[in-house]
């Protein structure tokens, strides 16, 4: 899967997507510290323990650099997104609860990382290892990397 850049002083305006979203109960918050556990163990229960891994580091972050897909009437996370994870100005990992795809929670949690990157002062943002290209690109305009796989996640251990 290849790395793609993302040109974030020109995003797209995502106020209706996190309208919609509100109106349905879902919140894209970023999580206060006493929430790590519990965030960062959804992460592992429901994808994996390398992720969990990664989310565990946005909180150590000031701002913590991740946000979650909350839903207030379930009382549940259905969605995560980090970023400066692994490595800086790297967006990733991310994830929708298998149960809540296809309500565009996936595109709000990647546009409110992409908008804190942008308020943090960066100028582009780097999709570490890409896996739906089009998605990305949809949404942000975002550009594949050449020559970007395995990238800088080579070193990741079997």
């Amino acid at each position: 899967m290849p790395d793609m850049l993302v040109k974030l002083y020109d995003l797209p305006d995502s106020s209706k997507l996190y309208k919609k979203l509100d109106d349905a109960g879902i919140k894209i918050i970023r999580p206060m510290t006493p929430n790590k556990t519990k965030v960062v163990e959804w992460v592992r229960e429901i994808f994996s323990d390398g992720w969990a891994d990664e989310i565990s580091m946005a909180f150590t972050h000031f701002p913590i650099s991740c946000f979650i897909a909350y839903d207030e009437n379930e009382k549940k996370i259905l969605g995560f997104a980090g970023y400066d994870c692994t490595y800086r100005n790297f967006f990733g990992p991310t994830g929708v609860d298998p149960v809540a795809r296809g309500k565009g929670i996936g595109g709000a949690l990647f546009l409110r990382c992409m908008e804190a990157m942008r308020d943090e002062g960066y100028g582009y943002a780097i999709v570490g290892g890409a896996g739906p290209v089009d998605f990305y690109k949809k949404l942000a305009n975002a550009i594949v990397i050449e020559d970007s796989v395995p990238g800088v996640y080579k070193e990741l251990l079997d």
